[in-house]
């Protein structure tokens, strides 16, 4: 049996970004800014809620007329765990070459670049 992923689904990462800033939602409050974007079926934002509280991304706490869902973990960590398991999966764990294909494909603007060597200075110290 292989180990849970925390690597989220398309849908389910598009429904995770509108709940974390808010910190808490309803179904219908995730459904009505989706359909703001595109089209989307209520019950299909509903489904979908329900299956990232099973995989325990989501916890539903009982409201008035309507559950309201909050994440179990913060943007960062998913992110971070979504990184760290693409890296080990398409790269074999190495970052660099996952950062000269991102350098050679998208280019950096110049105050990207500034902003890199900060950071690369930083992990120097």
């Amino acid at each position: 049996m292989r180990p849970k992923s925390g690597t989220l689904t398309s849908q389910e990462l598009e429904i995770m970004k509108v709940i974390w800033p808010l910190g808490r939602a309803t179904i219908r409050e995730v459904y009505d800014h989706l359909c703001e974007h595109r089209t989307i079926a209520y019950t299909t934002v509903q489904t979908m809620m329900n299956i990232l509280e099973t995989k325990g991304h989501l916890k539903r706490e009982p409201g008035g007329k309507a559950s309201v869902y909050a994440p179990v973990r913060r943007q960062q960590m998913v992110v971070s765990s979504m990184v760290r398991e693409f890296v080990d999966r398409v790269f074999d764990g190495s970052a660099r070459p996952l950062l000269v294909h991102l350098l050679k494909e998208r280019g950096l603007t110049e105050r990207e670049k500034r902003e890199l060597q900060k950071l690369l200075g930083k992990e120097e110290e």
